[in-house]
């Protein structure tokens, strides 16, 4: 029995942290059955149908899973958040897969998305200040400027007679320059790190991302990180250095900076080509974002919770007996709580930013909630109406049945997005 959860858990985190082509794949389904993988499988941009019928019947249920290893999917929205906030009650801590297949504790990528507390309280601690509103303006004229440049790039290429590939040429550039912004990766550094970022997840296919990618970009950023011990920069790794260098190692440092890459570059990548076909999907909401500031807000949120790229939180290992939602979880027990089926919860298939909000999961929530969404959300709420007030006619380059979605994934999205961008003049100097 321990050789097969062994097997289980250490897939279910290479899936988690990028590693989501053949090897991995092959290994997934060689031990779970096709019931367990539907939370990683969509119909369209929707979770697939099956997602839904569990969640009326039971939305704490227990998995299917071979050899006695006891496993919990939760699809119910007031289940979910019960689960994600009680962190008394579940660990989230990467010691728990330490001695599983493949998996060591020199790969432990640090941050906040794999430590409990008291270290995932010190350095929340650490990070907080830098991600309020406050900080993060500074950042608005560098994020804009990150997208009026992609969107000269994917001018110039639609000029030059080529195919714009959305997907290559905004949504996966834009993330990565904003998190270079932010960390203060020095410009001559940042082609390597764009090439790191494509590496880890993959997004442009042909690449497999891995454990050893991982390993790649965790001795990058070290490097990155020494380079700060002795010159200090303007961003959040120099300012973390300088203000609690004694009290972080540079590990700690690496795994900060690694943990923004893995929560802010694919999810963030993800839902800019998602959300641009929804646009394309609903006019009004195209309209409306184009010619109304205050429309952009309400609609960004509403894309967050209707795509809810990342579709499973990270496993929770239950620390003791605890009833959620009429089950009740035993010590040890993996808990997955599925997002993109609790953010559906109570009628919300549809796509409407009309719609009175209500708080939505796409980023968690409680202890490990993401610290990082507000960046996200200015990220999108820049790119989005820039993208459609310079290319108000844009539309799909294919039709949607040859679209590419990803169809067994944490992290949904599409590999390539071609798109047309219509008849366009270049904004002033």
């Amino acid at each position: 029995m321990w050789g097969a959860r062994t097997r289980i858990i250490a897939t279910l985190a290479r899936l988690r942290m990028g590693r989501r082509r053949t090897g991995s794949t092959d290994a997934l389904l060689s031990v779970l059955p096709e019931s367990a993988l539907v939370p990683l499988q969509r119909e369209g941009l929707d979770p697939v149908a099956e997602l839904g019928e569990l969640r009326a019947v039971e939305p704490v249920s227990r998995m299917k899973l071979p050899f006695g290893l006891r496993a919990w999917l939760v699809t119910g929205y007031e289940e979910a958040r019960s689960v994600l906030a009680n962190s008394p009650a579940f660990s989230n801590d990467f010691t728990n897969l330490v001695g599983t297949v493949g998996i060591t504790a020199e790969q432990n990528p640090g941050g906040l998305g794999f430590t409990d507390p008291p270290d995932h309280t010190r350095l929340r601690k650490l990070l907080t200040p830098e991600f309020t509103g406050h900080r993060l303006r500074r950042l608005a004229p560098r994020i804009e400027a990150i997208v009026e440049g992609q969107l000269d790039e994917m001018q110039d290429t639609a000029e030059a007679g080529q195919r714009v590939n959305l997907v290559q040429s905004f949504a996966l550039p834009i993330p990565s320059l904003t998190i270079c912004e932010l960390l203060g990766v020095p410009y001559s550094d940042r082609a390597e790190f764009q090439r790191l970022s494509t590496t880890r997840f993959d997004l442009l296919g042909g690449v497999t991302g891995s454990l050893g990618a991982i390993s790649e970009s965790m001795e990058y950023l070290l490097k990155i990180v020494q380079k700060q011990r002795g010159e200090p920069g303007d961003g959040l790794l120099g300012r973390l250095v300088r203000e609690h260098g004694d009290n972080l190692s540079d590990h700690e440092l690496a795994g900060i900076a690694d943990g923004l890459l893995t929560g802010g570059l694919e999810t963030t990548a993800s839902m800019l080509a998602l959300g641009t076909i929804v646009l394309m999907q609903h006019p009004e909401s195209r309209e409306a974002i184009r010619e109304r500031d205050d429309a952009v807000d309400p609609f960004v949120d509403e894309l967050l919770r209707y795509l809810t790229v990342v579709q499973v939180a990270f496993p929770r290992f239950a620390r003791e007996r605890v009833k959620i939602g009429g089950a009740t979880i035993e010590k040890g027990d993996i808990v997955l709580c599925s997002l993109s089926a609790a953010n559906r919860d109570g009628n919300l298939d549809d796509f409407d930013p009309s719609r009175a909000a209500r708080p939505h999961l796409a980023f968690g929530h409680g202890l490990h909630r993401c610290i990082g969404a507000e960046l996200a959300r200015m990220e999108l709420r820049a790119a989005y109406p820039a993208l459609i007030r310079r290319f108000p006619d844009i539309r799909l380059g294919v039709e949607r049945s040859e679209l590419s979605f990803r169809k067994l994934s944490f992290v949904f999205g599409v590999d390539t997005l071609p798109v047309e961008l219509g008849v366009t003049a270049r904004p002033a100097p």
